[in-house]
């Protein structure tokens, strides 16, 4: 048996938790989560491409002024996709006054009017 504290105490209301079970962190729900998200601007919003055609569902929060992570894997070996996926995020960013970059490999950012990406990695100093 593992000891809970805190959140997870809160939450699941038992003292213990069996060992080699799991908790489902997708599920849990908090009490000021709501207000905390009532007063944001946006979010920031992970998604993943499976076919070019899944673009134009990511494109709809983009517009709504959500920083979008967008994950191509599933088409990078598309050279036809990948050029049709590129002009259309930069008229989704020319849109909506936002920006468009790619930030690794097979992962592009989208951000709303006002948020700029910079293309700057941050390297430690030593």
């Amino acid at each position: 048996m593992m000891k809970k504290s805190g959140i997870l105490r809160r939450h699941h209301g038992s003292e213990t938790l069996e060992e080699g079970s799991f908790l489902d962190l997708g599920s849990m729900g908090f009490e000021d989560e709501a207000a905390a998200l009532a007063g944001a601007r946006g979010s920031v919003r992970l998604a993943e491409l499976l076919r070019f055609e899944d673009l134009h569902a990511v494109s709809k929060f983009a517009y709504q002024g959500d920083i979008v992570l967008v994950d191509y894997t599933s088409i990078a070996n598309d050279q036809i996709a990948m050029k049709r996926m590129s002009i259309d995020l930069k008229n989704v960013a020319r849109d909506t006054g936002g920006d468009v970059a790619g930030i690794a490999k097979n992962l592009v950012a989208i951000t709303p009017a006002g948020i700029r990406i910079d293309r700057q990695k941050i390297r430690p100093t030593f």
